[in-house]
């Protein structure tokens, strides 16, 4: 007996094992680690829903966390070139600077879309890589997945079968609920858009939707008047069906074309929290394919 008290005063004694620590720049990866390492890992977002991720002030609260964690967690393509640069550089913590295990970028999982062709600032706010915006298409989301997990088991070996199993359970879920979004998305395929900012090719691309003009005349580059008027010109020409806009785009441009072109404006939450029922990442597609749907007209 004395001899099983000791056993488990050892047991007590030894550490438990800790969480990774990971520091998400945005929210649809800060929920996907959470859906991969589940209990095993402690995940931290460093933006809401309601923000714009190209544009985030580097913050001593965000480079505390960066400093602590053993994981980021970024789009990359240069999304958050503005902040997190200097985040990480301020941050000391050598294990999750660019090029480290510690130091992930989700856009590497996927094929990029709108590279350009030359890069040139005057053409607005171009990405080298293309596009960042990945996360609206749930492809893309799956590829994402398997790399990260990937990750989580090289920084953190011992819990590998949990972040796979994790892994698994997500993909089972995602998969189905990818073919029940596909299934009542059809009727959108074809369909005419507008979109206010260019956030959605990814999206686009999946559905089948047919952008056919950009609010803004350059990508981050607020419309003028004169801009959307001859917009809504064009529109005689090759009409659209809707307007598009991310949550965290103010509405006023996309508002004001939508009630001259007798069209909905549609605020697509972009990401997990940018709507109030897009609390997780299968949150965030039943409530764009639910917006999106219920934005066309009645026949």
């Amino acid at each position: 007996m004395h001899k099983v008290f000791l056993s488990l005063l050892m047991l007590l004694a030894l550490p438990a094992h800790a969480a990774l620590t990971v520091f998400a720049t945005v929210p649809e990866w800060a929920a996907l680690a959470q859906e991969i390492g589940g209990s095993r890992v402690r995940v931290y977002a460093a933006t809401t829903g309601l923000q714009d991720p190209h544009r985030i002030e580097a913050k001593p609260s965000l480079i505390a966390r960066a400093r602590s964690a053993q994981l980021v967690v970024a789009t990359g393509a240069e999304l958050e070139a503005a902040w997190l640069p200097l985040v990480l550089r301020e941050s000391g913590n050598r294990g999750v600077q660019p090029g480290t295990p510690g130091y992930f970028e989700a856009a590497s999982a996927v094929t990029m879309l709108d590279v350009p062709q030359v890069l040139d600032r005057a053409h607005g706010d171009v990405h080298a890589a293309g596009n960042p915006h990945i996360q609206t298409d749930p492809h893309n989301i799956r590829k994402v997945a398997e790399a990260l997990a990937e990750r989580m088991v090289a920084l953190d070996p011992a819990e590998a079968m949990a972040y796979r199993a994790g892994l698994q359970a997500f993909l089972g879920k995602w998969q189905a609920a990818t073919a029940r979004w596909e299934q009542a998305a059809a009727p959108l395929r074809g369909v005419p858009v507008l979109v206010q900012h260019n956030a959605f090719p990814y999206l686009t691309r999946w559905l089948g939707l047919k952008v056919v003009g950009t609010l803004e005349p350059k990508p981050g580059v607020e419309p003028s008047a004169a801009h959307l008027s001859a917009l809504l010109g064009r529109l005689r020409d090759a009409p659209a069906r809707m307007v598009l806009r991310p949550a965290y785009q103010h509405e006023a441009s996309s508002r004001w074309l939508a009630e001259r072109a007798g069209i909905p404006a549609v605020t697509l939450p972009f990401t997990v929290g940018g709507t109030p029922e897009a609390a997780d990442l299968v949150g965030l597609f039943d409530d764009t394919v639910r917006r999106l749907l219920a934005a066309l007209p009645v026949r």
